[in-house]
């Protein structure tokens, strides 16, 4: 039973950062896009908000995680024998983590004024956690390998 709730529980975090790491990445076109210091003084105020706001969602999506693959597989004697589609999701999981980390390094670049991206190059960022996501569900639903 406690199983069950704590995946219920990971999924919703999951959900929620990836709302941010969907969101953050739209902010940054708009701010590599202004060219009016008020406004992108709003955004930066967003984009900070928000980046701190995804970054606290993703901690217990972590360690619900952890919490899940300790008890789906940590348990046996031999250590942790995962199949491959873990390993991939992983990967992915590790992938995304590096993705939230350098949204946070271009966060601080805009907030210093040496943003040097365009706002196309921002556009065809914001899809990468798209296609991670994609990935995700589907080693984990289908597990292919």
């Amino acid at each position: 039973m406690a199983f069950l709730w704590i995946k219920a529980f990971h999924i919703i975090f999951v959900i929620s950062w990836f709302a941010g790491l969907f969101y953050l990445p739209r902010i940054f076109v708009n701010l590599a896009m202004e060219t009016e210091t008020v406004a992108t003084e709003r955004l930066l105020l967003m984009a900070r908000k928000l980046y701190r706001f995804m970054s606290l969602l993703a901690l217990p999506a972590m360690v619900l995680g952890l919490a899940l693959l300790w008890m789906m597989f940590g348990g046996s004697a031999g250590g942790m024998k995962m199949p491959g589609w873990m390993h991939a999701k992983l990967t992915f999981v590790v992938l995304l983590l590096g993705y939230h980390h350098a949204c946070g390094a271009i966060l601080r670049k805009f907030e210093k004024g040496i943003n040097q991206r365009s706002h196309t190059w921002f556009r065809w960022f914001n899809e990468v956690p798209v296609v991670m996501l994609l990935a995700v569900v589907v080693l984990v639903v289908v597990k292919p390998f």
